[in-house]
Parts: structure tokens; C-alpha cells; sequence
């Protein structure tokens, strides 16, 4: 593992152990004015990890933001161990910053076990290697965004995406509903399936809600757009490896209320459905020019 970026989150969802079932992790400002979202989904199944046997896997994860994460401050995760059966542990979750709850969640997990089994087809698209990876934004319409903004479209994450349908967040189409994005670490990975989990929660945070701005032409980069992730769910089907070719195949079934609905289906590169995703957010036209 060289990437100096994939090493920072494999530290960030590495946790300080205080207390048998209280954590701390660091917060990482990506560009975004709050924590990103997906760093507390990624922390907080770690924390809930850390306290359940490696016999068991996390098989769904739900979850609610509560509050806006400070990028300078750490945060708290406190896990109640809220049941342990013979074959199912459920966790809940509580991430806190400065003495308020700003995200909570239960996780379930699951001893292995075989059973009926079927799922959806992937999408027929094209090969991530045949796909360019994203376009850098020229200088003269980066500059027309605020600083924290410019910072995010233009820093190199611990992730590669490749967009099937690519389209400017600076100057937005309209169009249908919904997209798929090929993704996976820019380096290899300790071979941790809990690991992985961890990083693949943080990485279903990206492209999800804004599927439901499509048909709007907008995007969270526009002055008078307001966006922020109000739950989310994931779903664990089969295993994977972050650090090979997942596809992220997103669609949004509705908008309404200032609130999208998007739904998210994970494939891995042979077609093996192993993980699903919603989330319902904050969609929000302001008066601001």
C-alpha cells in the first residue's frame, strides 16, 4: 500500500479503542463545508465491527444524519451491543461531536449460512478501462466557485471513478434519472474483508443523491442549490474487494418536498450483485444567485 491517500483512510477508519464499546476517529476536511458523509458511515460500521465476532459479517446497515460534522473536531462513536442470538448481532451506533449526536445507525450482522439465492442482472456498459476517467474543470470556471468547492472537484481522492455517462456539475444537463459509475481504491488493500466493508461504506456516499438532481439540471456546485444526506441504507450481498472494479449503478425513483429518493445497486467486474444502497436527501432551491 503506497498511495499516501489510500493509506489516510485506511488510518481513518481505524480507530482509537477507549473504552470497550467507545471509539474516537479523526475528521478529514475533503473540500466539503461538513464532514463527508461517508467517512461517518465508514467509521461508524467500524466502531460496530470492532465489537462483534469475526465469525459474523455485517449484512445491513441503517442509518440517520442528525447534524452537520464539524471537520475540526474528532468524533465519538459509542456502540450498544443491543443483541447477540445464535445466529444475528445488532449494534447501534451513536457518532457525537461536541456534546450533541450528530448521526446515528444500526448495523446488523450475520454468522454465514447457505439459503435460496438469485439477484438482478448488471447493466451492460462498458469496461471501466475503456471509459476516460473524469476531465479536469478549466481554471476559469473552477474559479467561479467558492474555495472549499474548488478544493473538491479538484483533489485526488483515495478512489478512481470512471463515468459510463459523464456530465458537468459546473453546467448541468437535463436528463434522466439515473447513472453508473465504475469506482475502486487507487491501491491495494489489506486483504480484511471488515476493512473493506468499512471503505465501502464510505465510498456509497459518492454519486448517490445527486442521481435525483438529474432530470432538474442542477447540481450541489451551483450557488442555489443546498444538498445534504438524510439516512442511508446499505445492504451487503456477497463479498468483494474494494480495490478491484465495483459498479455503482444508481437510479432515483422520486423528488418531491425538497427531498430526492436514490437507490444504488453494486456490482462487482463478473457481474456478481454485492451490495445495494438508498438514501434520501436534502434538495433544497435557495433565492441566493
Amino acid at each position: 500500500m503506497t498511495n499516501p491517500l489510500v493509506h489516510e483512510l485506511v488510518d481513518l477508519l481505524a480507530l482509537e479503542r477507549l473504552e470497550d464499546n467507545l471509539f474516537r476517529g479523526a475528521s478529514r476536511d475533503i473540500g466539503t463545508k461538513y464532514v463527508f458523509g461517508g467517512q461517518v458511515l465508514g467509521q461508524a460500521l467500524s466502531a460496530a465491527q470492532r465489537t462483534v465476532d469475526d465469525a459474523r459479517r455485517a449484512h445491513s446497515l441503517h442509518a440517520y444524519f442528525l447534524r452537520a460534522g464539524d471537520i475540526d473536531a474528532p468524533i465519538v462513536y459509542t456502540v450498544d451491543r443491543a443483541r447477540d442470538g445464535k445466529s444475528f448481532s445488532v449494534r447501534r451506533v451513536v457518532a457525537i461531536q461536541h456534546g450533541q449526536p450528530i448521526f446515528n445507525c444500526a448495523v446488523s450482522f450475520q454468522l454465514d449460512e447457505p439459503g435460496v439465492e438469485h439477484q438482478l442482472s448488471m447493466p451492460e456498459v462498458p469496461k471501466p478501462e475503456d471509459l476516460d476517467p473524469p476531465a479536469p474543470i478549466p481554471p476559469e470556471e473552477l474559479a467561479r466557485i467558492p474555495v472549499k468547492l474548488q478544493r473538491w472537484l479538484g483533489r485526488k481522492g483515495p478512489f478512481e471513478f470512471r463515468h459510463v455517462y459523464p456530465r458537468s456539475e459546473l453546467k448541468p444537463p437535463k436528463r434522466p434519472p439515473y447513472q453508473q459509475v465504475w469506482f475502486r481504491l487507487a491501491d491495494r488493500a489489506p486483504d480484511d474483508p471488515a476493512l473493506h466493508r468499512a471503505m465501502l461504506a464510505y465510498a456509497s456516499d459518492f454519486h448517490l443523491i445527486g442521481t435525483a438532481t438529474f432530470p432538474h439540471g442542477i447540481s450541489y456546485f451551483q450557488h442555489n442549490v443546498q444538498m445534504a444526506s438524510l439516512d442511508h441504507a446499505l445492504w451487503f450481498h456477497r463479498a468483494f474487494r474494494v480495490d478491484e472494479w465495483l459498479l455503482y449503478a444508481c437510479d432515483s425513483p422520486t423528488a418531491q418536498g425538497a427531498r430526492g429518493l436514490a437507490r444504488g445497486m453494486i456490482y462487482s467486474r463478473d457481474g456478481a450483485l454485492v451490495a445495494s444502497t438508498a438514501q434520501e436527501g436534502l434538495i433544497r432551491l435557495t433565492t441566493e444567485a
